[in-house]
């Protein structure tokens, strides 16, 4: 607000996308950790009955997730994606279809801005 130096604040908005990637990429590293992270211990000894049938299905969909997070990074249209989300049935499908949303838009602000930057300085 104070400077009137344009590449000053053309360094300052750089730095402020910077650190919203960042940020970004933070957050998806704490929501694959969550993701993948194995139950504790005490609620499987109380339900021994069911624990390899639970365990299976639990597998399955974390294998089932992964599956999507690797689809999901081929997709580079944000309409697809909507798509996708849509008929998403399970809420951490969901989860991962709005990660990759935000991460599009992300992507799609920055070249923005970017060549913006690339024309102004022409």
């Amino acid at each position: 607000e104070a400077t009137l130096d344009l590449a000053e604040r053309r360094r300052i908005r750089s730095a402020i996308r910077e650190l919203q990637r960042q940020e970004l990429e933070r957050d998806e590293e704490t929501l694959a950790s969550k993701r993948f992270r194995p139950e504790r211990s005490s609620h499987r000894q109380d339900d021994k009955e069911n624990w390899p049938q639970s365990q299976r299905l639990e597998e399955e969909q974390q294998a089932a997730l992964a599956a999507l997070s690797e689809q999901l990074k081929a997709i580079t249209n944000v309409e697809e994606l909507t798509k996708l989300l849509r008929a998403a049935g399970e809420y951490e499908e969901r989860k991962l279809i709005r990660a990759a949303i935000r991460k599009l838009r992300a992507e799609e602000i920055e070249a923005a801005t970017l060549a913006g930057n690339v024309q102004s300085s022409r």
